[in-house]
């Protein structure tokens, strides 16, 4: 990315609109704002200009000039609030591009300029493009937390821990001859490491909510063949996404869709049924996606029904049983326990009780999950790297004191990969091509 060049873009997004807001950041910000504007604006204050290009007016907007580095991106940026029409649009971007280095934004390029001036580090970039993405109140609140650096100060305080141990060890390595001395200072290093250990581990146990609120919740509907998952399916979906049938293994593959239940996002899925013997191939291969679907599942609802003989139970404790089909059963069923449910889809007896059931444990999954520190899947990578790191410099008591040494600056690597604090060049492709072109 060459940063010598000044970037613009549409940030308020695409279509007409009353107003559209236009990005101008780099270092030649400053010259094209003077060569469309007669009267140059204060520092950060909204002021009202005409634009003008060769004597002709383009148009009246609102102005406001950020000189570097107090700027989102660190280096001196424009904010052009002009009417949101196409042809205005077009026409400052002609004006734009007549000046040399000045080029269109790629995605994501604004937000990578703030990371590289040190306008925000990597956990707080991510936080931006959740706050972008963010569909429910949970997720706002999960992402928010991110993007104003709370995740950052945390992770940060466990890296200076980490150092100030290191330090400790350098310091012992210097004055290896006095032994009582570095005996006492080994011991104070390990209980202060034994504690931060805790608390990444309890960092780590929180983290799988946080990863499945950021993505949305994924709730899996499977079982035997022929029990009415796919008409489930659909009453929860409220349309018919699958296929129903009353041949069992109408279903050969997942069907997924997304919706809200209750004002929570959650992506629903169909499974194909399971059972322990079959001829066809593909629904060998439908049944091995639904194992699949299944072990990813944040909520699994395992569904039988009288009469169908289950040679094949779930691999894991579902979340909820739905005994279905209860129309054919004369005798009444009592029900267990909270986990069990018996609904008819054909009659819809049991079916709202069922819907509330889902909501509750929907909104059970996503209560608290805004104080989720580690959200990503990389974050819980580096943070399990960096308790194997200080767990080999607790436990092997044979090993010298460098290669103790070593394995907490490792452990304090693996921390600063977080936040951006190191070399981390692979990571920031993917990271901003999440982003769209204004930011």
């Amino acid at each position: 990315m060459k940063l010598q060049n000044t970037i613009y873009a549409i940030s308020s997004g695409l279509g007409r609109a009353g107003i559209a807001v236009v990005r101008l950041s780099g270092p030649k910000a400053k010259v094209v704002l003077d060569a469309v504007v007669e009267n140059f604006p204060e520092p950060r204050i909204a002021a009202l200009r005409r634009l003008i290009d060769a004597g002709e007016l383009i148009d009246e907007a609102l102005i406001i000039w950020f000189p570097g580095p107090r700027s989102v991106t660190g280096e001196d940026l424009v904010e052009f609030h002009v009417h949101g029409s196409p042809a205005i649009l077009s026409r400052l971007f002609q004006v734009f591009a007549n000046f040399e280095g000045v080029i269109p934004a790629r995605p994501g390029e604004f937000t990578r300029r703030a990371f590289d001036h040190g306008r925000l580090d990597l956990v707080e970039v991510e936080g931006l493009a959740d706050l972008l993405a963010a569909d429910s109140e949970p997720q706002r609140k999960l992402a928010i937390r991110q993007f104003m650096g709370e995740s950052s100060e945390l992770i940060e305080s466990w890296r200076t821990r980490v150092i100030e141990a290191s330090a400790f060890m350098e310091a012992a390595i210097d004055f290896a001859d006095e032994d009582a001395e570095i005996g006492g200072v080994q011991n104070a290093v390990a209980a202060r490491v034994e504690s931060l250990i805790g608390e990444l581990q309890r960092a780590l146990d929180h983290s799988s909510t946080g990863v499945s609120v950021r993505n949305g919740l994924r709730l899996v509907f499977a079982g035997a063949p022929n029990v009415g998952k796919s008409t489930l399916f659909n009453w929860l979906l409220e349309r018919d996404a699958a296929i129903v049938s009353a041949q069992a293994g109408t279903t050969r593959d997942v069907v997924a869709a997304g919706r809200n239940l209750g004002g929570l996002p959650v992506l629903l899925s169909d499974t194909a049924g399971l059972r322990d013997e079959t001829m066809d191939d593909i629904e060998k291969l439908g049944m091995a996606r639904s194992r699949a679907e299944i072990n990813e599942a944040d909520i699994l609802i395992w569904v039988r029904a009288p009469g169908v003989i289950e040679t094949v139970g779930p691999e894991r404790i579902p979340d909820l049983v739905v005994i279905n089909k209860t129309d054919l059963v004369q005798n009444s069923i009592h029900i267990r326990n909270d986990t069990e449910s018996f609904v008819s889809a054909k009659t819809g007896d049991g079916l709202e009780k069922l819907r509330r059931k889902i909501a509750d444990i929907v909104e059970l999954r996503y209560a608290g999950a805004e104080n989720a520190i580690l959200v990503r899947h990389r974050h819980r990578d580096a943070v399990l790297k960096t308790i194997r790191f200080l767990n080999d410099f607790l436990t092997d008591s044979g090993k010298s004191l460098e290669l103790k040494a070593e394995d907490l600056r490792r452990a304090a690597r693996e921390l600063a990969s977080i936040t951006g604090r190191v070399d981390v060049e692979d990571l920031l492709t993917k990271i901003f091509s999440e982003f769209c072109i204004g930011k």
